[in-house]
């Protein structure tokens, strides 16, 4: 069971609409469930979700526990790339959560993974087995998954060590120059709000290489090499410079034109678990990237 405490700094605000303000990965919905069942007190008293604190209660909350989901394989379409007997490279879709996490149980790509590959070895991790990097749900490309503990181990240290080469074909707004550089800021929880990254000095550092492909109606189209692999290191860095990217609608804006953020995983190389054999693979601009880019080229 995990305690947080927060002490009121006000009269008059509701308590579940307090704590959903001040502990923004908690739910409204799941905090009422918390009061209903007892883990949030005020002044140590239980409490319900419409009371109207005071300037200076002292709130409470206890948060038992998940009970991890059962995994399940599912018949969900994946392009395969490559595979032998030690990994599946997989051309992921957009809108497919990679593995099942808080909101997203199941009909994810991992469930996909299970029903192909039925006798995939067990992994420390339950709900993530053979996940070696991730791609967010919107962006689309190349995802490695390992098949055994030995292929996990062996492509985590290869990241690790970043001789893994990830390349990324993304559309950002404004005209960025230089043409070509690299971006160099750490990144770390956004302490205004910890569901977002940000540029923060004491953040884990994080560097990005681009080129700049073509110039396109006010926006830029770039190959983008990752140097390290932090989460939304690419989003936030070029939000950072003034550039976020096209569709992004947490770190930017959304478009009409635009379904999703333009953010595709193109180019992977790495060497094979089985023989050290370095292998290189690509994905083209799937149809809605493509579709988007004549729209923008082409307005009506």
């Amino acid at each position: 069971m995990k305690t947080r405490k927060l002490v009121a700094e006000s009269d008059g605000e509701r308590l579940d609409k307090y704590i959903t303000q001040k502990e923004t990965d908690l739910s409204r919905s799941f905090i009422q469930e918390l009061v209903e069942a007892g883990h949030i007190q005020v002044n140590g008293k239980n409490a319900k979700p419409s009371l109207k604190l005071k300037n200076g209660d002292t709130i409470t909350i206890e948060i038992p526990p998940e009970t991890p989901p059962e995994l399940k394989a599912e018949d969900i379409p994946l392009e395969i790339i490559f595979q032998d007997k030690d990994l599946l490279l997989i051309n992921k879709p957009p809108g497919l959560t990679v593995h099942p996490a808080p909101g997203h149980p199941d009909h994810t790509l991992i469930n996909g993974v299970l029903a192909l590959e039925p006798e995939m070895e067990d992994f420390d991790d339950p709900l993530r087995p053979g996940i070696v990097h991730r791609l967010d749900k919107d962006t689309s490309g190349l995802l490695l998954v390992a098949k055994n503990r030995e292929a996990l181990a062996n492509l985590s240290a290869q990241f690790k060590e970043r001789t893994v080469r990830k390349y990324y074909l993304t559309l950002v707004q404004g005209e960025l120059h230089p043409a070509e550089g690299f971006i160099e800021a750490p990144l770390g929880r956004d302490p205004q709000n910890r569901q977002k990254i940000a540029v923060v000095s004491n953040g884990r550092p994080a560097r990005t290489g681009y080129k700049v492909l073509r110039y396109i109606q006010g926006y830029s189209l770039l190959e983008v090499k990752l140097e390290t692999g932090r989460t939304h290191q690419i989003r936030v860095h070029f939000a950072a410079i003034g550039h976020p990217v096209a569709g992004d609608a947490v770190y930017g804006q959304k478009e009409t034109w635009l379904k999703r953020q333009f953010l595709h995983a193109h180019r992977l190389s790495f060497s094979l678990p089985s023989n050290g054999q370095n292998v290189e693979f690509s994905s083209p601009l799937p149809p809605d990237l493509e579709e988007a880019l004549k729209t923008l080229e082409n307005p009506s």
